[in-house]
C-alpha cells in the first residue's frame, strides 16, 4: 500500500517580529501612567498591565500576514524617567504625561505623627515651583504607610499626611483655580518588600503627582 503525504499550504496567522511591531505593540498596552479626568480608584502607575504578546517564530518561512492585512499604525510607547537622590528620601518620575514626587515619610514626619518637620516645608516648595512650572491645575497627594500596625491606623494616618503636604501646597501655589485630590491608601500599594525595614522605610511615603505639559 502507498501513502500519500500531504501538506497544509493554508496561511497562519502571525504577528510581524520587525521593528514596527514593537512599536504596534503600543497599541496594547497603552500610554503608562495617563492622567485621567475621573477620580482613579487607585494610584497611578498601579492599573493591571495587559498580557504580553504571543511569542512566534521569527525563522518561520510560513510566517506572513493574511491576506488584506496591514499593520496598525505605529504609536510611540510612554517612556518613564526616574531619578532618586543618594539617600532616596526623595524619587522623581517623569512620563510624558505625568510628573510625580515620591517623598519619604521619615523625611516629613515624627514616627507616627502627622506634623510636618522644620525642614520638611523646603522640599514641598519645590515640588510646589515644578508644579507652577507645568502649569499644572490638578494635583494628586497620596499617602501610604508600611504593614505594621492595624490597617484601620495605617489608612487614618496615610490620609492625615496627605493632608499635612496637600495644605502646604495649598499655601505655596496660593492659586484658587488648582483642585486637588486627596487620599491616604495606607499600606495598600507597597513599592517594597514590607519584611525588611529598608522595604517598610520606602512604602511609607507621600506622592504627589500631576498632569505635565509639552515645553
Amino acid at each position: 500500500m502507498t501513502r500519500t503525504h500531504t501538506r497544509s499550504t493554508a496561511p497562519r496567522l502571525l504577528v510581524a517580529v520587525t521593528a514596527a511591531t514593537v512599536m504596534v505593540a503600543a497599541n496594547v498596552y497603552g500610554a503608562v501612567g495617563a492622567h485621567a479626568d475621573d477620580t482613579p480608584s487607585v494610584p497611578p502607575g498601579t492599573e493591571p498591565s495587559a498580557s504580553a504578546p504571543v511569542q512566534v517564530d521569527p525563522n518561520d518561512p510560513d510566517l506572513k500576514l493574511p491576506e488584506g492585512a496591514t499593520l496598525a499604525t505605529p504609536k510611540v510607547l510612554d517612556i518613564k524617567s526616574v531619578v532618586e537622590d543618594q539617600s532616596g528620601d526623595e524619587r522623581r518620575e517623569d512620563t510624558n504625561s505625568d510628573v510625580k514626587f515620591a517623598l519619604q515619610a521619615e523625611v516629613l514626619f515624627s514616627k507616627n505623627s502627622a506634623k510636618l518637620s522644620a525642614d520638611s516645608r523646603a522640599r514641598i516648595s519645590s515640588i510646589a515651583a515644578e508644579i507652577k512650572n507645568q502649569n499644572a491645575t490638578k494635583i494628586r497627594v497620596f499617602g501610604f504607610t508600611d504593614n505594621l500596625g492595624s490597617s484601620a491606623h495605617g489608612d487614618v494616618l496615610s490620609r492625615q499626611r496627605a493632608n499635612a503636604v496637600q495644605d502646604v501646597l495649598d499655601q505655596e501655589l496660593n492659586d484658587p483655580t488648582i483642585t486637588f485630590e486627596v487620599r491616604g491608601y495606607g499600606e495598600q500599594y507597597p513599592i517594597a518588600d514590607n519584611s525588611t525595614e529598608d522595604g517598610r522605610k520606602k512604602n511609607r511615603r507621600v506622592e504627589v503627582s500631576f498632569p505635565r505639559t509639552e515645553n
